[in-house]
């Protein structure tokens, strides 16, 4: 009776863990039309007050992707692939601006355009080169 009763767990256990490992993949749907404010850099909180608004990401329909990267908006084209995120052929604005947003824009970009590990919760989205780790907070648009 034991073993019929390991035979029949077994699978079930199996099965439990593979759709697990699958649900933790991020996908193109999970992203579209959501909005994320930069809430941390390397584990440390940024400071809003340094910087004229606050860094986002906005990922709109086809993996369209805007945002604010410190000083300068930008826009480009979302991609994943193998568990990565990147923007490919990201534009910008051109202003000039204090060192503090200059420096954030320079750390949000490279990490936008290098292929970048992600993984998405209820709450944040973590995108980790590397060199730095984005934690982004969902802050989706209300009417």
């Amino acid at each position: 009776m034991k073993k019929l009763l390991a035979a029949i767990t077994l699978p079930i256990v199996m099965t439990a863990c593979v759709s697990t490992a699958d649900s933790n993949s991020v996908t193109t749907q999970d992203l579209q039309h959501h909005h994320w404010v930069l809430s941390e850099i390397d584990g440390k909180a940024i400071n809003v007050m340094e910087h004229f608004e606050a860094p986002d990401i906005e990922i709109g329909e086809h993996m369209k992707a805007n945002g604010n990267a410190g000083c300068n908006r930008y826009f480009g084209q979302a991609e994943l692939k193998d568990g990565q995120f990147r923007i490919e052929k990201m534009g910008m604005t051109m202003k000039m601006c204090p060192d503090a947003p200059m420096e954030l824009e320079r750390t949000m970009t490279s990490v936008l355009t290098e292929w970048s590990d992600i993984s998405l919760t209820k709450e944040s989205l973590i995108l980790k080169s590397e060199q730095h780790e984005l934690t982004f907070t969902l802050r989706d648009w209300v009417n």
